[in-house]
């Protein structure tokens, strides 16, 4: 009984294994003979920002698309086509594929920017929240924190800035600084020297703020919205021009 139960088990098995394979085979055979009849382009977080737009991916994708319409689907490689829009630097992830129609569909993501490096010896270029360090584009300036100093040049030969353990600290301050409401608004510019010291510009005030390596961000961000909410308002906004958070326990304003 035992044998006769198993060996019915593993002919349902190679049965649905078999049929399985038919659908694919038969859905190659079908995806052959669909002519494209369309393509169709969906951009993520576009309107958060707008480096890239449909006419730009369709360049992406190198192909004529006049003689496209029409032609076999078989005939295009969409693998390659999905790798050319990918290599990208403003394009975080692309999947592009056929559906039963023979619609081309080109679902896009775009990165969203979080910091700009900016120099005055050559072009600036972007962080994105992935880490990926991204060019200026003609078409877009992001309103995010600004990056200067002597660190911007290491971080622009960069792919990712988190390929050092200085960078990797970085990107998570200004995730920090960008996912925090009031710092998000009140820390304009980071000049970071090249041993990757960091002093704060703000928004308001002309104070200079020593934040040191960024380590322990935490902590730092802990003393200084103790120095804005409780100092400041009593002694005055313009009083201090220098603010250090690199001593343990203790902010030193002067």
């Amino acid at each position: 009984m035992k044998l006769k139960f198993k060996l019915k088990r593993e002919i349902k098995i190679i049965a649905a294994v078999l049929v399985i394979l038919g659908i694919i085979a038969f859905t190659e055979r079908r995806r052959g003979e669909v002519a494209v009849k369309d393509i169709t382009i969906k951009i993520e977080n576009v309107h958060e920002n707008h480096f890239l737009d449909e006419a730009d991916v369709r360049g992406l994708m190198q192909l004529n698309q006049e003689n496209l319409r029409g032609a076999e689907l078989e005939a295009v490689n969409l693998k390659d086509v999905e790798k050319r829009i990918k290599a990208e630097p403003f394009i975080k992830d692309a999947q592009v594929y056929s559906d039963l129609k023979g619609n081309v569909v080109v679902n896009v993501e775009l990165r969203r920017p979080i910091a700009r490096i900016v120099r005055n010896d050559g072009p600036d270029g972007y962080i994105a929240e992935d880490g990926h360090v991204m060019p200026v584009s003609e078409k877009y300036t992001a309103r995010v924190v600004l990056i200067s100093g002597g660190y911007v040049r290491q971080l622009l030969k960069q792919k990712t800035v988190d390929e050092t353990e200085e960078g990797k600290q970085l990107l998570e301050l200004l995730k920090a600084i960008r996912e925090d409401e009031f710092w998000n608004a009140q820390i304009a510019q980071l000049d970071i020297d090249s041993k990757a010291g960091i002093t704060m510009f703000s928004q308001v005030g002309d104070e200079r703020i020593e934040f040191g390596k960024p380590d322990n961000p935490e902590l730092k961000f802990k003393k200084l919205k103790i120095f804005y909410k409780e100092i400041l308002p009593r002694i005055g906004w313009n009083k201090y021009k220098r603010v250090n958070l690199q001593y343990e326990g203790q902010i030193v304003a002067e």
